[in-house]
């Protein structure tokens, strides 16, 4: 399942493990001493509202070129780093992913198509992937309902990579989504640094760059040719079909709160532990959190296990209904993912 889970480079920044609510609270810059600079004056003008912070920081990522190093860990132990170099022109977004942990890869997204390198397996693979991160395009919709699942306030000022920041609290306003909170750069409104905390405050996940370069020279037709550059490597290209879940027989009985369909594909199999071949694929999101609908024929000898399984802040949900079999992923409280598969149904 890992090779339909989403990504976001920018959210995925790092996740550094074993924070309590207590070490992650914001602490106050120290005044004086040697090479001290004072943070730029904060506005005194009206409060953003939930909208309006989360715009700025999407547009941030959309304008700003830059090259950073990440570090991502969850409360399971798992952490891993990379380093990343964005370039932007007019729509046109391009970007690079290197990992600098475990099995060497290369990962380039420009715009919705993504290419990643194998170096071990001499494999390159190609992919259309939504950009269902922090920041879909959902945020420039004008029914969005964000605010009316999440508040925001700024709660402190911080130092993150060299950069003074705001720190945002989204706060959700029922059981059915995680909170955060996000340090964006003062002057961009660039997230710098993103944890996802659960109802007790409690830090889940956290995303934070180490290292990184506003503004830095970064070439985007030097980009694109390394993208292009895949000449002697084996191709293998990652088709989704585009459907409806009502082409293909289903419909939720009843809405998950907030959680709008946002695309549908079949999705073929072949990957090793991936839904076999002709797998629908389901997508939603409430603007800031996705949940993915795998539906597949049961087979009895791969679907063994139904349950609730968690890593960091992402849940998998496994159900065994009637002839098919439910994978349900999303970084969302387990009782979430329960709404969703309660609420599938086959159409009749």
């Amino acid at each position: 399942m890992q090779t339909f889970r989403r990504t976001n480079t920018l959210a995925a920044a790092v996740w550094l493990c074993g924070l309590s609510a207590a070490q992650a609270q914001v602490q106050p810059l120290p005044q004086g001493g040697p090479g001290y600079m004072p943070p730029p004056a904060v506005s005194s003008g009206p409060e953003r509202s939930v909208s309006e912070w989360l715009v700025r920081m999407h547009e941030a990522s959309r304008v700003r070129s830059y090259i950073g190093t990440f570090v991502v860990s969850s409360n399971n132990g798992a952490m891993s780093s990379a380093r990343i170099w964005h370039a932007c022109e007019g729509d046109q977004q391009i970007e690079r992913v290197e990992s600098l942990t475990g099995a060497p890869r290369s990962t380039f997204r420009r715009n919705d198509e993504v290419v990643t390198f194998l170096p071990e397996h001499h494999v390159v693979r190609t992919e259309k992937r939504e950009s269902l991160g922090l920041f879909p395009n959902l945020l420039k919709s004008t029914d969005s309902s964000i605010p009316d699942f999440y508040s925001a306030r700024r709660i402190g000022h911080d130092r993150v990579a060299g950069f003074f920041t705001d720190v945002v609290q989204l706060l959700p306003k029922d059981n059915l989504r995680y909170g955060y909170r996000i340090w964006s750069e003062r002057k961009s409104g660039l997230v710098v640094k993103l944890q996802t905390v659960d109802s007790d405050g409690a830090v889940l996940e956290q995303a934070a760059f180490s290292e990184l370069q506003l503004d830095a020279p970064v070439r985007l037709d030097k980009l694109n040719q390394m993208m292009s550059a895949t000449d002697g490597w084996r191709i293998e290209r990652a088709e989704a079909l585009k459907t409806t879940a009502d082409k293909e027989g289903w419909q939720l009985r009843a809405a998950v709160a907030g959680f709008k369909p946002i695309n549908c594909y079949k999705r073929p199999g072949g990957a090793a532990g991936s839904p076999s071949e002709g797998a629908m694929h389901w997508i939603f999101s409430d603007g800031l959190a996705a949940v993915s609908l795998f539906v597949e024929n049961f087979d009895a000898r791969r679907h063994t296990q139904e349950g609730i399984f968690a890593s960091g802040a992402t849940h998998t949900l496994t159900h065994h209904l009637q002839d098919w079999w439910l994978t349900a992923v999303g970084e969302v409280p387990p009782q979430t993912l329960r709404a969703f598969a309660q609420s599938l149904e086959r159409r009749k």
